[in-house]
C-alpha cells in the first residue's frame, strides 16, 4: 500500500546486480542502473526520507575510533550520527551509501576466518545486494514501521531472486543479522550503520528445530526507537505480506 506520492527510484551502483531481482515487482535490474516504482515495490510507504551521513566521513572518522570504559561503541555511533547525519528524500543517495555499507561489512576477505565453510564469496554477494535494498525500509522513533518493502523479509526475497531453498535463505539471514556471529563483526556493523543513521535491528529469531528464521525482519532503526512499538506493528503485518513475495518464486517447470 502506497500511501504518498513519489518520483521513481534511480541509482547506478558500483557493481551490477542480479537480474533476478526483476522477479519481484516495481523493481527493474539492468545491469549496474537499479529502477524502483514505489508504487508497485513496498507492501507500505509513508515516507520518503531517510537519515544517512556520508560514507566516506564514517570510513575515515569512525571505523577506526575504539570503545573506552567511558564510552561504548554505541555511544560513538550515537555521537556520529548526531554531528554528521542529515535528512534526505534522494533515494539513490540512501542506496549507493547502503551498497558502500554492505560492501564493507560483507567483504570477500572475512571469509578465511569466519568458521562458515558453506558460505561463499556469491552468498556475500547476494548478502550486499538484499541488505542494500533493505536500507529502504524505515521505522520511526515511536517504532511505527512507516516503510516495508520485499526485502524486509529476507529468506523469502532471497529465496525468490537467487533460487535458493529455505535453509540456504535461512542461513544467509542468520549471518545478515548477527554480525557474522561475533563481537568484532558486531562492532564493525554497529560502526558502518552509523552511515544509515541507526542500528540494525530485527523481530526474528532461530527456532532450534527450525531449518529458517521466522522471517520476522530488519532494518536499521534509529537510536531510541521504541522496539515495543516495533514488534506490535510487525506481528500485524507479516505473515499476509511473507506469502506474497513467495508467490514470484519461479518453480523449476517455469
Amino acid at each position: 500500500m502506497t500511501t504518498i506520492d513519489t518520483a521513481t527510484i534511480t541509482v547506478e551502483l558500483p557493481d551490477a546486480f542480479d537480474p533476478r531481482w526483476n522477479r519481484l515487482p516495481g523493481i527493474q535490474v539492468d545491469g549496474r542502473r537499479i529502477t524502483i516504482d514505489p508504487a508497485d515495490y513496498f507492501f507500505r510507504f509513508e515516507s520518503n526520507t531517510w537519515l544517512v551521513a556520508d560514507w566516506e566521513l564514517v570510513k575515515t572518522q569512525l571505523l577506526d575510533v575504539n570503545e573506552t570504559a567511558e564510552s561504548a561503541v554505541e555511544q560513538l555511533a550515537l555521537d556520529f550520527i548526531k554531528q554528521h547525519s542529515e535528512s534526505t528524500s534522494d533515494a539513490a543517495r540512501l542506496l549507493a551509501t547502503a551498497y558502500g555499507v554492505y560492501s564493507y561489512l560483507f567483504r570477500v576477505e572475512h571469509l578465511a576466518g569466519l568458521g562458515l565453510p558453506r558460505i561463499t564469496g556469491d552468498h556475500l554477494r547476494m548478502l550486499r545486494e538484499a541488505a542494500t535494498l533493505m536500507a529502504l525500509n524505515k521505522v520511526e522513533l515511536d517504532g511505527h514501521i512507516s516503510n516495508v518493502g520485499p526485502c524486509w523479509f529476507f529468506p523469502a526475497a532471497t529465496s525468490v531472486v537467487f533460487d535458493l531453498d529455505d535453509a540456504t535463505g535461512g542461513m544467509l539471514d542468520e549471518v545478515y543479522h548477527a554480525g557474522w556471529f561475533n563481537e568484532h563483526r558486531r562492532i564493525e556493523s554497529i560502526k558502518a550503520h552509523a552511515a544509515l543513521g541507526g542500528r540494525l535491528v530485527h523481530g526474528c529469531q532461530s527456532v532450534p528445530d527450525q531449518s529458517v528464521p521466522d522471517q520476522s525482519g530488519g532494518v536499521v532503526a534509529p537510536y531510541g526507537a521504541s522496539m515495543v512499538n516495533f514488534r506490535d506493528d510487525l506481528a500485524e503485518f507479516k505473515a499476509g505480506w511473507i506469502e506474497q513475495v513467495y508467490a514470484h518464486r519461479v518453480t523449476a517447470a517455469e
